[in-house]
């Protein structure tokens, strides 16, 4: 098996685990399909991180959808990254803009939204959303679409 196929690296390979934040383990391959556009769903229902201030373990589920184009984010290294959070200490609504913004980054996708899902601390759930579209596109429209109509 060629573990270096398209350049990826953690695939295949034995699992080494960061214990900080680190966007530096994501990896990507091509998208071999970029003549037509389609969804790309990860679920997370084990998600954790710290919160900033106490320390305490805050869990979610986080939601990632995208619409691809010519690089797609590779779901080892995904997984690796998400368990990169679960040392680091940020705020719910911070940790899915940070995720969303490291997807932009090394992707480029027409599309993204990440949803997080976090279970109740003190009594109150919170359910952070952030989406992009790609400026100038109909994908901008489509961000601003479902935004607008997020519960």
């Amino acid at each position: 098996m060629d573990r270096t196929k398209d350049g990826l690296q953690a695939l295949g390979r034995k699992t080494a685990y960061s214990q900080d934040y680190d966007p530096g383990v994501l990896e990507t391959f091509e998208n071999k399909h970029r003549d037509n556009d389609y969804w790309v769903r990860f679920n997370c229902p084990e998600f954790t991180t710290l919160c900033p201030i106490t320390g305490q373990p805050d869990f979610a589920e986080l939601r990632i959808s995208y619409i691809p184009d010519v690089r797609m984010v590779e779901s080892k290294s995904l997984k690796l990254y998400l368990f990169s959070f679960r040392s680091h200490g940020d705020f719910h609504e911070d940790v899915v803009n940070t995720i969303m913004k490291d997807l932009i980054a090394l992707m480029d996708p027409k599309y993204i939204e990440v949803t997080g899902l976090f279970t109740p601390r003190g009594g109150i759930s919170i359910y952070p959303y952030a989406n992009y579209g790609r400026p100038g596109t109909k994908w901008a429209a489509l961000a601003e679409q479902r935004f607008a109509s997020h519960e």
